[in-house]
């Protein structure tokens, strides 16, 4: 009786399972439940969707409430009796479903090698559990940040754009204090990453089922848990194209999604289909990882990512490029800061700053709100960070991107990824910005069209032959290294075609709008000036 209420206990608080195997040759099918199963776990579904619901529209519900008189005494008595009823009917669906499990024979050959797994993780338990998908949570840690014994120094991290203050302004801004806090880890901070909304991942999760046993049986993925120095969770994904034996196969990508993207269905793809070794990962809160995506763990979570390939999978960091889709520019900035012998960063459709973004989509009357609130909890300054890694870096920028434009989608000059190429070039050439180079970079920049683009490329008369000369000359003699300083001696009109050609060779265009996935044909290895040495 005792091992039978310990299965069915096992059954109870077990994970959700989606997929089993189907033959010995690494196909799976969808797993059948049976009618308790099934019933037990809609309602608990349910409930969560409904929890969901109410964290996504709290301003809006807490304001109800109030006009309804939920805040009065009587008001919460009836609260408390509704809240006590819900905890019945759960727990009778929280039974109903382990029975339905425990008299599942698939169901309980699931669990009894998942109880294997978490007491001894050996390759082969980890084989074995591999085979089948099912909820994240109940898969054991494949690695943990503290297997590093010895790091080079604490993490590099931005500070918040907050300003010193008197307590006397401390007090008197106590009020918008408050409102900034409660705005970010309400609706804010599910604006900024749409991905962690729950109806999103509820409605999204046909696809990412799909897309995981694509990466697992079409490519040979290994799904894995990274356990991150704050405690989150990481959900990753890793395909092996080493033992191809070509160029490519022996680097790795790892890749780092958008603000509603996952690596089951995000930017994964584009390097696997040009033959790289590929490393996705999800951010926290997003499918499998825990969390939330505020800045301190999204820098903790692509830190132990960068761990996970180099200590455990094997790669040299100078074999390491980091590829990343628009908000998945600030993890992977943050881990080029932090790691500077990453081979390459690649950055699509990024933008430079957080903030300007913010203003642009939020009412005027609330810009003082969102300055603060942004300043404060969600300093993404991309451009800052990229600015700290020394290496080659490609940017794409998407012609008709509708997402990180601050005016609509037409306005290429309005192109935030237009500031991250000027903050970039400023930092690693100042001595070739003048107000007149500035001005002709931005001309060149809001060309609305690649001819007109070329055609004022053209008016500047670059040579790109003499450019090359020039930079060559300057490497030799002194070195690669950033802030380079070559200019000094360069006439207004050198300086000027000299910054084109290292914008041309710094980004590159592409068709489309935001979401589109980046065609192979775009995916490409930076321009190095180390590269130039004899």
């Amino acid at each position: 009786v005792r091992a039978k209420m310990a299965a069915l206990w096992r059954c109870a608080n077990g994970p959700r399972l989606l997929r089993i195997p189907a033959n010995g040759e690494g196909k799976s099918r969808a797993y059948e439940a049976n009618t308790a199963e099934v019933l037990g776990d809609r309602i608990i579904q349910w409930a969560s969707f409904m929890w969901s619901l109410s964290c996504w529209t709290s301003p809006i519900l807490v304001t109800y409430l109030y006009r309804k008189g939920y805040f009065t005494l009587e008001g919460m008595t009836s609260g408390a009796r509704m809240a006590m009823a819900t905890a019945v009917i759960l727990s009778g669906a929280f039974w109903l479903r382990g029975l339905g499990r425990w008299a599942n024979p698939d169901y309980c050959t699931f669990i009894a090698i998942l109880t294997t797994a978490r007491q001894v993780f050996s390759a082969d338990n980890r084989m074995r559990l591999a085979r089948y998908d099912f909820d994240f949570w109940a898969w054991p840690v494949n690695y943990s940040w503290t297997q590093v014994a010895v790091r080079d120094g604490p993490l590099k991290r931005l500070q918040p754009r907050t300003k010193a203050r008197g307590m006397a302004d401390k007090v008197w801004g106590l009020p918008c204090d408050v409102a900034s806090y409660l705005m970010v880890h309400t609706f804010g901070r599910r604006m900024v990453y749409p991905g962690t909304v729950g109806l999103l991942q509820k409605a999204m999760a046909p696809m990412l089922q799909e897309g995981r046993r694509k990466l697992v049986e079409k490519y040979g993925g290994e799904r894995a848990k990274l356990l991150a120095q704050d405690g989150n969770e990481i959900d990753t994904m890793f395909v092996d194209r080493r033992t191809i034996g070509d160029e490519k196969g022996r680097k790795l990508v790892i890749t780092s999604e958008g603000n509603a993207g996952f690596y089951e269905v995000g930017c994964m793809c584009t390097p696997l289909d040009a033959g790289y070794s590929v490393l996705g990962w999800n951010h926290p809160g997003f499918e499998g990882s825990t969390g939330v995506p505020l800045p301190e763990h999204e820098g903790n979570a692509i830190d132990v990512v960068m761990q996970y390939a180099v200590h455990q999978l094997g790669f040299s960091p100078d074999d390491i490029i980091i590829f990343a889709w628009s908000i998945g520019g600030y993890p992977a900035t943050f881990a080029a800061m932090n790691h500077p012998a990453t081979s390459a960063v690649i950055l699509d459709a990024t933008f430079d700053d957080l903030l300007p973004l913010a203003i642009s989509r939020m009412p005027e009357s609330l810009r003082g709100m969102v300055i603060r609130s942004v300043n404060t909890y969600f300093n993404l300054d991309i451009a800052a960070q990229l600015n700290r890694y020394p290496g080659p870096v490609l940017l794409i920028r998407r012609t008709r991107d509708e997402m990180i434009t601050t005016i609509d989608p037409d306005a290429i000059e309005s192109n935030r990824g237009n500031d991250l190429l000027v903050k970039l070039l400023q930092f690693r050439y100042p001595k070739l910005i003048t107000e007149s180079t500035i001005t002709m970079l931005r001309e060149w920049l809001s060309a609305p069209t690649p001819t007109v683009q070329a055609a004022v490329y053209n008016q500047y008369s670059v040579d790109e032959q003499l450019c090359t000369s020039l930079l060559k000359s300057w490497v030799a003699v002194n070195s690669a290294s950033f802030p380079c300083l070559i200019g000094d001696q360069l006439s207004s009109e050198e300086k000027t075609q000299l910054l084109l050609f290292l914008a041309s060779k710094h980004l590159i265009n592409y068709e489309s709008t935001h979401c589109t996935p980046l065609p192979v044909s775009h995916f490409r290895l930076p321009w190095s000036l180390a590269g130039l040495r004899g």
